[in-house]
C-alpha cells in the first residue's frame, strides 16, 4: 500500500474492542508509531481516526492496531454483516443452552426438584463457556499481551472463577455446590447487553445513514443533445444533467432552464419546499417534486455541499471533548482497580470468614459488575446524537468542542446584514442637493459598476428600472469598508458611509444633521461627495437603503434572553440608524459604524469583560470576527470562506436557527452529564455492594448489561427534546 501524502488524515474501522479501556490503549499504539502525528478513536462508532506523515503508509498504521490486540480495517472493505442481528442470534442460542441450568433454582422457589445430571450440566456450561465465551477469552488474552485489561479480562475471570468453582466441587465430591448457572447466565447476559447496545449504537448513526442515503445512484447526463443515464459520482463540472419531478438533484448545479419547487429539508432543515426557477443554484440531494430541471453541475461529488455536509457530521461525531479525554484517562486505570478490589474481596472474605467459596463468589461479582463500558459510551453516543439531530434542522457543528462552548455561551453578536436583515437592501429615496436626482443617480450607477456588494446591488437594480444611463468614470477604487471612489474628467466622486465623507473632509456636524433627520426608519445611509475644486469637497446627495428584518429576527432575540442570553447588534451603520434596528428588535448591545476588521475587536472587548461570545455573519469580513469569537456561527447563505471559519454552520439564514443550535448544545452537554453520572453510579454503587456479598453474581451481570445499554438509550431520548 502507498505511504499517504504529507499531514493527512484517514479513517478506518476496528474490531475487537470491548470498552473504554480498549479507547486508550489503542490510541497509546498510534501515537507511538513514528510519522502518527495525531490519534482518535471512537468507541461508540468503532472507528479510528489518525493524522500522518508522508512516509507513514496505511499498513502501518494497521499494524499498530493489530498489535496492540485489535483489527483495522478499511472503511470500505469493511464487512457488510449485520453485526447486530449475529448478536441477536448468539443471544438466543447462548439462551437456550442457559436455561436448563436455570430450572433447578426456579423449581426450588415452587418445590421441584429439576436439577439436571451433573453430565449434562457440565456439558451445557462448557459449550457456553468455551464457544460463546470465547470471544472474552480472545479479547482478554489480547489485553494481556498489550499488558494491559478491558471488560473482556473482568468477565473471562469472573466466569472462568465460577467455572472452575463448580469443576473443584465435582472433584472433591461437592455436587450440590455447583455454579455452572452463575458463570453461563453471566455470559448470556453480557451478549444480551452488547446485542441491545449495538442496536442502541445503531440508531446513533442514523443521521448520518439518511444524508449518504441522499446520493443519488444514477443521474441523466445530457450529451451531444442526447439523453443516458450515468453513475452520479462520475459528473464533472460543467456537465449538463436533467432533473425529472420526483428525482434526487444528482449534482450541486445551477438551473439552465426550467423552474419547480425542491424540497431540501434533510440538508437544511427547511420543512417547506423551496421554488426554484431559471439562475437559482440546487444542492445535490435535495428532491425535484414537480417540473422539469435542466442543470449545469457547478462542483465535484467529492467537493459537493452534501459530501461537505457528511464530512462536518462525521468530523463532529469523530473528535472528542476535553470531558470525553479525562474518562478515557479514567477508563485506562478502571481494569487494573477492578482487579485489585476483586483481590482484596477475595482475600478479606477468605482470611476473616473462612469460607473461600463466598469470597471467590462475591469476588466474581466484583469482576462482572463493573462497567467500563457505560463510561466510554457516555459522552460519544450523547455527540452522535446530538450532532445528528442538529444536521437534521440544517445545523453543522464542527465538533465536540464546540459543542462545550456553545453551552456556554452568554453573548450573541450579530452582524446586521443577512443575518438579522434579508440582506436584499433596496434604494428607499434618494436626495440631491447638489443638481438632480436622475443626474446623481447616474453618477452612481457608474461609481458602482461590477460591485458586489449588496448596496451596489441595489443602486445598480434601481438605476435599470428608472432607465438611468450609467456615468463614465476612469478610474474606479473600491475603499474596504468605506465606499467607492470614482474619477472623472471634472474631478473626484466618493461615495459611501459616514467615515468615509469625514476621511474626505465633510463636516461632522453636517452629517449628524443628516442621520438625525433621516435614521427615524433604520435605514443605512450612504453619501455622496464630489470634488469641485482642488482640495474643495461638497456633500452632494444622500442615499436612503432599506433592508427588510427577517421575519424570525425578533422571537430569535426574545428567546435568547429567554435563555439568559445578551445580544449585539454589529453594524457599519450609523449610531442613529443602528440604534433604530435594536430597538424594534429588542438587542441590548449596539456597536455600530464599526470597521469590518474591527468587529473582531468588538469581540474581544466582551471576552475581557469575562463573557462567553459567539458571533453570527456571513460574509467575509465577518470572519476574523468569527475566529476571535468563541463560538462563531455561519450563515449558510454566506461565503465558503466564513461557514470554514465558523464552528457552526447553519444551512438556512434564519436567527431561529442560531437558539436552536444553542439549544441543542445545552441539551447535548445536559445528556452527557447524565449518562456520566449513571456511568459512575452503577460502579460507585455496584462494586462495594458485591463486594460485602451483597450481590448475586448473576444480578451483577444483569446490572452491568443493563448499565451500558441505558447511557445509550438515555442518549437516543435527545431526539426526543423539544428544540423549538
Amino acid at each position: 500500500m502507498k505511504p499517504l501524502t504529507d499531514h493527512q488524515s484517514f479513517e478506518f474501522k476496528i474490531e475487537g474492542m470491548s470498552c473504554a479501556s480498549c479507547v486508550r490503549r489503542i490510541e497509546k499504539a498510534l501515537l507511538a508509531t513514528d510519522g502518527v502525528s495525531s490519534a482518535s478513536v471512537n468507541f461508540a462508532t468503532e472507528t479510528g481516526k489518525v493524522e500522518v506523515g508522508a512516509d507513514t503508509s496505511q499498513d502501518t498504521i494497521y499494524a499498530a492496531v493489530k498489535n496492540a490486540g485489535y483489527q483495522a480495517i478499511a472503511m470500505e472493505d469493511a464487512s457488510s454483516v449485520n453485526a447486530t442481528n449475529q448478536g441477536g442470534r448468539l443471544f438466543i442460542l447462548s439462551g437456550m443452552l442457559t436455561i436448563p441450568l436455570m430450572l433447578p433454582m426456579v423449581g426450588e422457589w415452587f418445590g421441584f426438584n429439576w436439577l439436571l445430571p451433573i453430565g449434562l450440566q457440565l456439558m451445557l456450561a462448557s459449550i457456553v463457556q468455551f464457544y460463546f465465551g470465547f470471544r472474552f477469552y480472545r479479547g482478554a488474552y489480547a489485553a494481556l499481551k498489550a499488558r494491559s485489561g478491558n471488560m473482556d479480562s473482568l468477565v473471562a475471570l469472573g466466569t472462568s472463577a465460577a467455572y472452575g468453582l463448580s469443576i473443584y466441587n465435582i472433584l472433591i465430591g461437592h455436587a450440590g455446590h455447583l455454579y455452572f448457572e452463575s458463570s453461563a447466565v453471566i455470559i448470556t447476559l453480557v451478549i444480551l447487553g452488547k446485542w441491545m447496545e449495538a442496536r442502541a449504537k445503531n440508531q446513533t448513526t442514523n443521521a448520518i445513514r439518511a444524508l449518504q442515503d441522499l446520493r443519488p445512484e444514477n443521474a441523466n447526463l445530457i450529451e451531444n443533445g442526447i439523453e443516458k443515464i450515468v453513475p452520479a459520482n462520475t459528473l464533472q463540472i460543467e456537465n449538463i444533467i436533467l432533473i425529472k419531478a420526483g428525482e434526487r438533484v444528482a449534482a450541486d448545479g445551477v438551473i439552465l432552464s426550467g423552474n419547480g419547487y425542491l424540497n431540501e429539508a434533510l440538508i437544511t432543515g427547511e420543512s417547506l419546499p423551496v421554488e426554484k426557477q431559471e439562475g437559482d443554484k440546487v444542492i445535490g440531494g435535495s428532491i425535484n417534486i414537480d417540473g422539469l430541471l435542466t442543470v449545469k453541475v457547478t462542483s465535484s461529488n467529492a467537493e459537493s455541499t452534501l459530501a461537505k455536509i457528511i464530512h462536518l457530521v462525521e468530523s463532529a461525531q469523530a473528535k472528542k471533548s476535553p470531558l470525553q479525554k479525562l474518562v478515557d484517562r479514567i477508563s485506562a486505570v478502571f481494569v487494573p482497580v477492578v482487579l485489585v478490589i476483586a483481590l482484596v474481596t477475595l482475600l478479606t472474605w477468605g482470611f476473616v470468614t473462612g469460607d473461600w467459596t463466598q469470597a471467590i463468589i462475591s469476588a466474581v461479582a466484583v469482576l462482572v459488575i463493573a462497567c467500563p463500558c457505560a463510561l466510554g459510551l457516555a459522552t460519544p453516543t450523547a455527540i452522535m446524537v446530538g450532532t445528528g439531530l442538529a444536521a437534521k434542522r440544517g445545523i453543522l457543528i464542527k465538533d465536540a468542542e464546540i459543542l462545550e462552548s456553545t453551552e456556554h455561551v452568554d453573548v450573541v453578536a450579530f452582524d446586521k446584514t443577512g443575518t438579522l436583515t434579508e440582506g436584499k437592501p433596496r434604494v428607499e429615496q434618494i436626495d440631491a442637493f447638489v443638481g438632480e436626482g436622475k443626474q446623481l443617480l447616474g453618477y452612481l450607477k457608474g461609481l458602482q459598476q461590477g460591485s458586489e456588494h449588496p448596496l451596489a446591488k441595489a443602486l445598480l437594480d434601481h438605476a435599470t428600472k428608472e432607465s438611468i444611463i450609467a456615468e463614465r468614470f476612469e478610474l474606479i477604487h473600491t475603499l474596504p469598508g468605506l465606499g467607492m471612489r470614482g474619477q472623472l474628467e471634472e474631478g473626484n466622486y466618493w461615495f459611501g458611509n459616514k467615515r468615509l465623507m469625514l476621511n474626505v473632509g465633510i463636516e461632522a456636524s453636517l452629517l449628524e444633521d443628516y442621520s438625525e433627520e433621516f435614521a427615524i426608519k433604520g435605514n443605512t445611509l450612504s453619501w455622496v461627495a464630489r470634488q469641485i475644486k482642488p482640495n474643495t469637497i461638497e456633500l452632494c446627495g444622500l442615499v436612503q437603503f432599506q433592508d427588510t428584518l427577517k421575519s424570525s429576527a425578533i422571537e430569535a432575540v426574545s428567546r435568547l434572553h429567554e435563555l439568559g442570553i445578551q445580544t449585539c447588534l454589529l453594524t457599519g451603520d450609523t449610531q442613529d440608524s443602528a440604534d433604530v434596528i435594536a430597538a424594534k428588535l429588542g438587542i441590548d448591545f449596539v456597536r455600530a459604524e464599526v470597521m469590518p476588521e474591527h468587529k473582531a475587536d468588538v469581540v474581544s472587548q466582551f471576552q475581557l469583560e469575562g463573557k462567553k461570545v459567539a458571533m453570527v455573519g456571513d460574509g467575509i469580513n465577518d470572519t476574523p470576527a468569527l475566529a476571535t469569537a468563541h463560538v462563531g456561527i455561519a450563515m449558510g447563505a454566506g461565503t465558503d470562506v466564513a461557514m470554514q471559519t465558523a464552528g457552526i454552520t447553519l444551512m438556512q439564514s434564519d436567527p431561529l436557527r442560531v437558539v436552536e443550535a444553542i439549544t441543542i448544545a445545552k441539551k447535548t452537554q445536559q445528556k452527557i452529564r447524565q449518562n456520566l453520572f449513571w456511568a459512575f453510579i452503577y460502579n460507585l454503587v455496584g462494586i462495594p455492594l458485591a463486594a460485602f456479598g451483597l450481590l448475586n453474581p448473576m444480578v451483577a451481570g444483569a446490572i452491568m448489561a443493563v448499565s451500558s445499554v441505558s447511557v445509550v438509550l438515555n442518549a437516543l431520548l435527545l431526539r426526543l427534546v423539544k428544540i423549538t
